[in-house]
């Protein structure tokens, strides 16, 4: 829609995980450091961050450095029993037809996971929004998993990636036993003003952008508003690039984004205006048709 109008080849700010589209400040290449030195050794990891830091981005990226050296089962809905858990892994890692029953399902996930390691491959777990597993008995199981190992290497490698309240769960004292396993562990930070201006300019030269499409100023609103979290800055960066175009302008300047922060007190959880601007109306018009 506004790719025309402002030279781009793509929308920059969308919010699939695209790798094309990772940006590495310090903080995030750390992290992926970290995840890919503990699936190398085998061993447990564990990544945190806020709704919309990255988290998902990162691990797509992690799976892109992996190379197809392992195979990945990969847990995007953790409300899972104990036993639904390990039907879901057998199925991920190939099993064609996982049993019922919890031992017979251990004993075929075993048995793949040895006969990948006759392969020289090696299998990856990752549990996505891990922070809703819904009990210690599920998280129990995911431990046992990490006990298939041979003499001098483990069979298979577990990265859970959630919210804060998920390291917050594992201090409990009641699953010291798979906190004491984690090989590396990781807190995603917002990202500093800095890397807002870097990021944004890395996404619209990605998506084919020759010249600045934000202000000095509008990038400062931009960053506060989003509180450095990507998920938001990519949300109001588009908004932003949709008030231009309403307004008939080349660039999103600082009374541009001002209007769209003030139409987006929801998303950002601040008190609504006590009414919307002429250019307001027009942005919201223009984005429902």
């Amino acid at each position: 829609m506004y790719e025309d109008y402002f030279g781009l080849r793509e929308k920059p700010f969308r919010k699939t995980p695209d790798p094309r589209y990772l940006f590495l400040n310090d903080d995030y290449r750390e992290a992926l450091d970290r995840l890919l030195f503990a699936v190398e050794e085998m061993e447990p990891a564990l990544l945190t961050g806020e709704v919309g830091s990255g988290k998902t981005l990162l691990t797509r990226a992690l799976l892109d450095r992996l190379d197809g050296r392992y195979e990945t089962a990969m847990v995007l809905n953790p409300r899972l029993s104990p036993r639904q858990l390990l039907a879901t892994v057998a199925s991920e890692l190939g099993v064609a037809e996982p049993r019922y029953q919890e031992n017979e399902l251990l004993d075929q996930i075993q048995a793949r996971l040895l006969e990948l390691d006759g392969q020289g491959r090696a299998a990856l777990l990752i549990v996505d929004e891990a922070h809703l597993v819904p009990g210690k008995a599920t998280f129990e199981e995911i431990r046992l998993l990490t006990n298939f190992q041979l003499d001098d290497r483990n069979l298979i490698s577990v990265v859970l990636v959630g919210q804060p309240e998920l390291r917050e769960r594992l201090r409990r004292p009641g699953y010291r036993a798979l906190t004491q396993r984690l090989g590396a562990q990781f807190h995603l930070h917002p990202m500093a003003e800095a890397d807002t201006r870097a990021y944004v300019a890395h996404r619209l030269a990605v998506a084919g952008g020759t010249r600045p499409l934000f202000s000095e100023g509008a990038l400062a609103r931009l960053h506060e508003a989003a509180g450095g979290l990507p998920r938001v800055v990519n949300h109001l960066a588009t908004q932003g690039l949709l008030e231009a175009m309403a307004r008939g302008v080349e660039m999103v300047d600082e009374a541009a984004l001002a209007v769209v922060v003030a139409g987006e007190s929801e998303l950002l959880g601040t008190p609504a205006p006590a009414r919307r601007s002429r250019r307001g109306a027009a942005r919201a018009a223009l984005v429902g048709h």
